[in-house]
């Protein structure tokens, strides 16, 4: 049989190739990343997560040059780590570590990523629909809500999730069209509301819009206090489950070459920099306001309702933005979890457990709690997520070099590497154990327990594969 005999015959017997190298005939160029990560990171969330800055009562330099350098690291771990693996194997992640781990261990792994990413896409969607919701005049979650605020806005949530489900469901390709579609106007609504905001804020020179923030102040009622490092740090690790934990390994499978990691800085520095001070200012013009200034001075937290915040800025287009920029990010977070759950069940359609993924990401989504601590949720499910890539990582760099047998339970015929499961226990134990009881900022621990995990593995597998 030929290469492009094969390769026909691999494309029919699979929509998204789970367990098979992506074929060359299926490769795509940097441009089909760029429009996915800027569409992904510039996301509705990120008038969440902008706002929340503000919260955590960060200063001027922490905030500008914390998200400058932290951004940047991002992008690193995801040209050197994620893309330069992803190429070399064209596996998705959830494959290759059943290789190294065996089905039987790599199935809780692929349990936990599934489910955390759907809640994640849950937050998506609760923003979405603050967006959805206004012209039905709908109450917006506060700050501190958990539960949803009443029937209507149930039902939009679910409307709202189908939409995104059926798209996710239909394939990376859809994924990625889609968000080329809709990226350049995303970007271009969160430019025009930062520039709305500035000029609402009396900012005439880069002095005032230094000053919106100065040197910080106290943080929110219940709010954590966030300093230069705390900025640096989850900036850089708030994707971590993504770049070092190597989930993003099942979107890289399909790039030409290793260099279309650099189109990461797409979402980093127009998402995860621009938009989100772009929301922060929105916010900032919010705080301003009689009602903000009333509930502040009787210690309650202002809401962050992403759809008002636009909508006040740019309007009708405002809404659509917010609508859009969740649904771009939702998408390829529902696809990863869908990918997550197929591997679980092998023989199962992909398009139904990703369908199955934007129904339990639905379902979260009617419960503004992740949206309105994604802070705190994005810092803890990259820590969970995160050291289980070091795994494949040190493998890849270091396995040969440290003389371990590469991809062991599927060579050992075995179907659970107990190496693997105690270096994460270890290592993520140990770190979540020293965040609770010294109060550390966990996304500090998340680089130090995805070290050790990779440390540990290769110390334990060289141990371990000689003694059997």
């Amino acid at each position: 049989m030929s290469e492009v005999q094969m390769e026909q015959t691999i494309v029919a017997q699979s929509d998204e190739f789970e367990r098979e190298p992506v074929p060359k005939s299926q490769w795509k160029d940097w441009k089909s990343f760029l429009g996915m990560y800027a569409g992904e990171h510039a996301a509705g969330t990120e008038f969440v997560i902008g706002p929340l800055f503000l919260t955590a009562g960060v200063s001027a330099f922490d905030l500008i040059v914390g998200l400058l350098l932290g951004n940047l690291l991002a992008v690193l771990c995801w040209r050197y780590l994620t893309a330069e693996i992803a190429v070399k194997y064209r596996l998705t992640l959830y494959y290759q570590l059943e290789k190294i781990c065996g089905k039987k261990l790599v199935i809780a792994y692929n349990l936990a990523n599934g489910v955390l990413f759907c809640f994640l896409a849950g937050s998506m969607i609760t923003v979405s629909t603050t967006a959805v919701g206004i012209p039905f005049n709908l109450p917006m979650p506060a700050l501190n809500d958990t539960m949803p605020n009443g029937v209507p806005w149930v039902l939009i949530v679910l409307i709202t999730g189908v939409v995104i489900s059926v798209i996710a469901a239909r394939g990376y390709s859809t994924v990625a069209k889609v968000a080329n579609w809709l990226s350049p106007f995303i970007v271009l609504a969160f430019l025009a509301a930062g520039v709305v905001a500035l000029n609402r804020l009396g900012v005439k020179n880069f002095s005032d819009f230094w000053n919106i923030w100065g040197d910080g102040g106290e943080p929110f009622p219940g709010k954590l206090k966030y300093t230069f490092w705390h900025v640096l740090i989850w900036s850089w690790f708030c994707n971590a489950a993504m770049h070092i934990g190597m989930s993003d390994l099942s979107v890289f499978r399909y790039a030409r070459k290793a260099s279309s990691g650099w189109t990461t800085a797409a979402g980093m520095y127009v998402g995860h920099y621009m938009a989100w001070i772009a929301a922060a200012l929105l916010y900032a013009v919010y705080l301003k306001s009689p009602e903000a200034q009333n509930m502040l001075a009787q210690g309650i937290a202002p809401p962050v309702a992403p759809g008002p915040l636009a909508y006040d800025a740019i309007g009708v287009f405002g809404i659509l933005a917010v609508i859009l920029a969740s649904w771009t990010t939702a998408n390829p977070t529902i696809y990863r979890a869908g990918l997550a759950f197929q591997a679980i069940v092998p023989k199962s359609s992909t398009f139904w457990m990703t369908m199955l993924a934007g129904g339990i990401a639905t379902v979260a989504g009617i419960f503004p709690a992740f949206a309105m601590k994604l802070l705190d949720f994005v810092a803890l499910y990259g820590f969970i997520l995160a050291p289980i890539g070091a795994i494949i990582v040190f493998e890849h760099f270091f396995g040969d070099r440290f003389g371990i047998i590469s991809n062991y339970a599927e060579k050992a015929g075995i179907s659970f590497n107990t190496t693997v499961l105690v270096a994460w226990i270890l290592s993520a134990g140990l770190c979540y154990v020293l965040s609770v009881t010294q109060g550390i900022f966990l996304s500090f621990l998340t680089l130090p327990a995805w070290l050790g995990c990779g440390v540990l593995y290769l110390v334990l597998s060289k141990w371990w594969q000689k003694a059997v």
